[in-house]
């Protein structure tokens, strides 16, 4: 569990992923959610929604070292520009942040902002909701070939197993308690959009890197956001 919460959090010191460390980020997700929740329901005590959502989407970012971030920063200039499919690993693997980057990242925290400054967010949903981003995350290996002969998530592909999609139905379970019908909506745009990212690094570099992962989490959090936000 240690590498897994080095892996994806600023927690667990510096350890080195292997073959187990997928296994836990699902139970990683669910205590990142965990803490994010604690954040809300504090920060929903002290300041206005808006306030209190800009508060929790901060210690988001600070919790998982940005790492997600850089993962949809880095996709958004090697995915979405017409580009020659070679040129597009490149891109992503290079140190300097691009047009599409500077247009996409602040579009999807402005997002997760917004859904979580309307105030119909449970914060009993976001544990769930940041288990299930992991869940996915978990079973993508096992599912799309690998883009690069070697980098940041080759280190653990050994542990790539379908069987982690078993955990999306206690998160439904928790989301449904949450939110009611909006909850499992809000599972579903999370699997989807999660689908859509996917479905497109297969299609422009041929399979997943590290930082199609990070975009994943942070498209498919967000589409549940939304979802759950919806004015009922």
């Amino acid at each position: 569990m240690l590498s897994a919460l080095a892996f994806l959090t600023v927690a667990g010191g510096a350890r080195r992923p292997d073959e187990r460390t997928l296994a836990w980020f699902p139970v990683v997700g669910a205590v990142l959610g965990g803490a994010i929740s604690l954040v809300w329901l504090g920060s929903d005590e002290l300041w206005p929604a808006a306030v209190a959502a800009a508060v929790v989407v901060a210690a988001d970012l600070g919790l998982t070292g940005l790492l997600h971030a850089d993962g949809l920063a880095d996709s958004a200039d090697g995915l979405l520009p017409h580009l020659p499919p070679e040129r597009r690993l490149a891109v992503m693997s290079a140190p300097d942040v691009g047009g599409f980057a500077l247009a996409v990242v602040p579009a999807v925290l402005l997002l997760r902002w917004s859904a979580l400054a309307t105030g119909a967010v449970p914060a009993l949903a976001l544990v769930a909701v940041w288990a299930a981003s992991r869940t996915v995350v978990a079973a993508v290996p096992a599912l799309v070939p690998y883009a690069r002969e070697q980098g940041l998530a080759s280190a653990f592909l050994a542990g790539a197993r379908t069987r982690f999609l078993a955990w999306l139905a206690p998160a439904g379970v928790v989301l449904a308690i949450a939110a009611g019908w909006l909850g499992i909506v809000a599972l579903v745009a999370l699997v989807g959009a999660s689908a859509a990212v996917v479905a497109l690094a297969r299609r422009r570099i041929g399979g997943f890197t590290g930082d199609v992962l990070g975009a994943v989490v942070l498209v498919g959090e967000t589409a549940a956001l939304l979802a759950l936000a919806v004015d009922r």
